[in-house]
């Protein structure tokens, strides 16, 4: 089974450098339907049996645009638990402050996982997250038979948690790859049993230098 991550298009807090998580949302930048467009044509080649998408409002936008720009009837999924991380008292705070009044969290939550203090800030451990994620992700590859191929559209914190999961990463260590860019591919491979990564935080079709805010 072909799985293929896709991290939801920029959005106007990403370019102002801002927390969303699991409550905050705000709407994708005009730019980031043209990324979608060049997702789609990245995939156009590819079969797609289903597309699931987190509920939050930038995921699912990402995931019906992906589906409209590929011209094809895709059964298409709402699953709870690929929601981006409660992270309480930081969403819709901008970064830079942060980074100034509790540098210690920002600083674990970014590099040192192990260490984040996730009740400090009233939110969610990257062990909760990562137990809710891979459980919908095994969940939607049941449902598949381990057959076929499926997009998974998330968000960045909660992909690369997932994803590294599932990859039997250990959570000090879910950081090792980097982040994801907004609007990127990761394709994992399902067989006999376990995941296998194939390509991580592809991102060479959208034909742009990346910036700072593209990724996390």
């Amino acid at each position: 089974m072909e799985l293929y991550f896709v991290r939801h298009g920029k959005t106007e807090w990403n370019l102002e450098g801002k927390y969303q998580g699991g409550h905050g949302d705000s709407p994708l930048l005009p730019e980031s339907l043209h990324d979608i467009s060049l997702l789609a044509k990245r995939l156009e080649d590819t079969e797609i049996d289903h597309v699931y998408a987190s509920p939050l409002p930038r995921a699912k936008t990402t995931a019906e645009t992906l589906i409209k720009d590929l011209h094809r009837e895709i059964p298409f999924t709402v699953v709870r638990d690929l929601r981006e991380f409660d992270l309480g008292i930081m969403e819709g705070r901008k970064f830079s402050e942060l980074e100034k009044e509790i540098p210690e969290v920002i600083y674990a939550f970014r590099h040192q996982p192990s260490d984040y203090d996730y009740d400090l800030i009233r939110g969610e451990s990257f062990e909760k997250v990562a137990e809710r994620t891979t459980k919908a992700v095994q969940k939607i590859v049941d449902e598949n038979n381990g057959q076929g191929s499926i997009v998974i559209v998330s968000h960045g914190a909660a992909l690369v948690t997932m994803i590294q999961s599932l990859l039997g990463t250990k959570v000090a260590d879910i950081r090792k790859n980097g982040g994801l860019s907004n609007t990127s591919l990761t394709h994992l491979r399902y067989e006999n049993g376990e995941y296998k990564l194939i390509k991580w935080n592809e991102t060479g079709y959208l034909n742009k230098k990346l910036e700072s805010s593209d990724t996390i």
